[in-house]
């Protein structure tokens, strides 16, 4: 067995059992509404169509962005938005089943129920439920795997899940991590579903073996949910605990297991909420859902400050902190010393051939040229901002994860991409970084953030301040190379970007 897949491997114990929990008590939670739900449309067929429309609505919502939504309306992050979003998932298919299993029970039967004096809620309840239990177990079953599958989603909006192996692994081109991630997950879907399956039996032949079977499963899926909290009053961690959090592409990932190492040199606890979205996890620090993590003065600048002006990096830093403390209780305790800025790159070949050098040369051609940027660009300021600036009209724009925005340059599938200028990629592939003559694009500088409890903590600013001004750009391009192209661990590129002193020297 390689290293490789042995260090993902001993990570599926707490990703499963926490992924697990999610998905059983949305299952659970789902049923309890939907059954109950389905006996009233059976009741009162004239409900049974919107509520249904309703359901199927729900349902359309993609199911990431109904887990991004649940944050802001819950004012957190972690596992209750995830498990809110999950239930809701869960519900169509049991529900309609349930109602389709119960009408569709023989009229004769019904009639007959009805003779001999039942009422009609005795009829739902006493002869069309019981009858109808083979479908609404079928229902049962496909919202299991629908919500196993789902569950893998969680991991943007904070909640641990099997998703944290696929999200990390395809930004650092894991693809031991994201191999591990979908196995386990496809594993444990089959395993909810033979579950249910062996108690369907069970209740249809009353026969003691998959009585035992059922048991069996449901008691080893409990068990295995519950894992995490076994034990868990004797095992507590005396340190005080700090929540670093980070976003989803390689950089974040190697700072934030950095900034952990210096907290637990410290004697810190500490907690990674690892593929957070950008506007997730900015609320999350504002409200103390997390305490530390990287951000860029830029993506702050434009997308939270809501400006479109470049004064310089001085003054974007200096007015960023000021309305971070002022606005949101947060603290901007300083540069780290490297500017990762949003950059247009294209083949080298390609810009020779075009004669392209600045943003100012693509305009004329970017006409017959597709551009593709991260899932998140095209809906930020500061493509409105280069669109106005440089009077860009791409021929098509495509959206693709980070990740594999640099491949799909490289082999030509899309002419020009927004690059990161400190992703190791770029001079990999030599790519060509269009020069923004009219500084479209506002500063990038990355800080690092502190939450209100955090920057109260003497000590651990203390421990962080080491960092500040300490990673130059090379360095970071270096260490986003060594993850994304040399295939070397998180911790060790963190390693590479260490201070050559500690606190306390």
């Amino acid at each position: 067995m390689s290293d490789a897949l042995r260090e993902q491997l001993a990570l599926v114990p707490e990703f499963g059992a926490a992924h697990l929990g999610l998905t059983l008590m949305a299952l659970a939670a789902g049923l309890m509404l939907a059954l109950p739900m389905g006996i009233a449309l059976v009741r009162y067929p004239r409900l049974s169509g919107p509520v249904l429309a309703l359901a199927g609505v729900i349902q359309t919502i993609p199911a990431l962005a109904l887990l991004a939504l649940m944050v802001p309306l819950l004012g957190r992050i972690g596992a209750l938005p995830a498990l809110l979003a999950l239930i809701l998932y869960s519900i169509l298919p049991i529900l309609r089943n349930a109602v389709t299993g119960m009408k569709g029970v023989d009229a004769d039967i019904i009639e007959a129920a009805r003779g001999i004096g039942m009422t009609p809620l005795q009829c739902v309840l006493r002869v069309q439920l019981p009858l109808a239990i083979p479908v609404i177990v079928a229902g049962i079953r496909t919202a299991g795997v629908w919500t196993a599958g789902m569950a893998t989603l969680s991991t943007p909006v904070g909640a641990t899940s099997l998703g944290n192996f696929i999200f990390s692994g395809l930004q650092t081109n894991n693809s031991t991590a994201v191999l591990v991630g979908c196995a386990a997950a496809a594993v444990l879907a089959l395993t909810i579903d033979g579950s249910i399956r062996a108690a369907e039996r069970a209740l249809a032949t009353r026969k003691r073996g998959w009585a035992m079977l059922a048991a069996l499963s449901s008691l080893v899926l409990l068990v295995a949910a519950g894992s995490p909290y076994l034990g868990g009053v004797t095992n507590k961690d005396p340190r005080p605990k700090m929540v670093l959090g980070s976003k989803t592409f390689t950089e974040q990932y190697i700072l934030a297991d950095l900034i952990g190492t210096q907290l637990e040199a410290a004697g810190y606890a500490v907690e990674q909420r690892q593929s957070l979205g950008s506007s997730v996890i900015f609320d999350a620090l504002a409200v103390g859902e997390i305490d530390v993590y990287v951000d860029y003065s830029g993506t702050l600048w434009a997308n939270h400050m809501r400006r479109e002006d470049n004064p310089g990096r001085a003054v974007v830093l200096t007015e960023l902190g000021t309305w971070l403390r002022n606005e949101r209780d947060i603290t901007l305790l300083g540069a780290l010393g490297f500017e990762n800025t949003y950059a247009l790159a294209m083949q080298s070949e390609v810009a020779a051939q075009l004669s392209i050098v600045s943003i100012d040369d693509l305009a004329p051609s970017a006409p017959n040229l597709t551009i593709a940027g991260d899932y998140e660009f095209f809906g930020r300021p500061e493509w409105k901002g280069l669109q106005q600036a440089y009077g860009l009209n791409f021929k098509d724009r495509l959206s693709f994860d980070s990740s594999l925005m640099y491949s799909a340059v490289a082999e030509g599938q899309v002419d020009v991409i927004t690059a990161f200028s400190t992703d190791g990629r770029i001079a990999a592939w030599n790519l060509k970084v269009l020069k923004d003559s009219r500084q479209a694009f506002p500063p990038y500088d990355a800080v690092l953030l502190l939450s209100d409890r955090a920057s109260s903590d003497p000590k651990l600013v203390r421990a962080l301040e080491p960092l500040l001004g300490s990673i130059s750009a090379v360095k970071m391009r270096e260490a986003n190379r060594l993850v994304d192209l040399n295939s070397q661990t998180i911790s060790s590129a963190a390693s590479y970007l260490k201070p050559q002193f500690s606190q306390g020297d």
